[in-house]
């Protein structure tokens, strides 16, 4: 293998992963991205060989890092009624592109971050979208996703789903600002109900047909729903199959 000087890896290899690398951060679900990962794989073993894993390793940090700051300026300039879809675009985007640069970087995990610094690669970035996205903005997105839960419909389950989802791999302690809203999504969040609070349920339920109706549904639904509502049908939801009519 030839010497790869410090000139060399600035002015040939890095710039290869450094293009590569923004096109898997920037692209979109289902995209075609033209870059060779062969290719790609070869320059990072190259370079760990030839002892430029450290300086690749603060490259790739350096230039997440940026690409993340970007991010966060333009969650910053949403308006509020898109600012959850949004949030999740870049979580979703930032997360799907780790998928493919983890494993072009894992010569250098294993040889470098593993062995020398005792981390992981994943861990790392993970760590990175954490501090300079989710950290910036879970005061401002927590109120509209509690928001959006008492009003059906406003945010799709799926969206909803995955952001609660993704707060709680980015860092699980964030489950005490709204436990009953990461319930929804994260299974044994909060302990087992008792039968004290079975009534507590029974009301809960109650308003969501309340609002389900407001929200359109039609006065033969909500007739049946009213009917399903009655004590017996809603404490049956929590304790057994329900037995009425309306639900046969």
């Amino acid at each position: 293998m030839n010497v790869i000087t410090i000139e060399d890896y600035k002015s040939t290899y890095w710039p290869k992963l450094d293009g590569a690398i923004d096109q898997l951060l920037t692209q979109s679900p289902g995209d075609y991205i033209p870059i060779s990962y062969e290719q790609i794989y070869s320059c990072v073993y190259k370079c760990v060989c030839q002892q430029h894993s450290e300086q690749m390793y603060s490259d790739l940090i350096k230039k997440i890092t940026n690409h993340l700051e970007r991010v966060s300026k333009e969650l910053q300039a949403s308006p509020p009624d898109l600012y959850i879809e949004r949030f999740n675009i870049a979580l979703g985007q930032y997360m799907g592109a780790l998928q493919s640069i983890v494993p072009l970087f894992i010569y250098m995990n294993k040889f470098y971050i593993e062995t020398k610094l005792n981390r992981d690669l994943k861990d790392d970035l993970i760590k990175l979208f954490t501090e300079h996205v989710a950290e910036k903005h879970i005061y401002s997105l927590m109120p509209l996703l509690l928001e959006a839960q008492s009003t059906p419909f406003q945010v799709t389950p799926s969206t909803m789903a995955n952001i609660v989802k993704g707060l709680y791999t980015l860092r699980p302690e964030w489950v005490q600002m709204a436990p009953t809203l990461f319930s929804k999504f994260i299974p044994n969040i909060l302990p087992p109900a008792v039968e004290s609070e079975l009534s507590e349920y029974a009301a809960e339920d109650q308003k969501l047909q309340r609002e389900l109706i407001q929200n359109g549904f039609t006065r033969q639904a909500a007739e049946r729903k009213s009917a399903c509502a009655s004590s017996s049908c809603v404490w049956a939801f929590h304790i057994l199959p329900c037995q009425a009519p309306c639900c046969l």
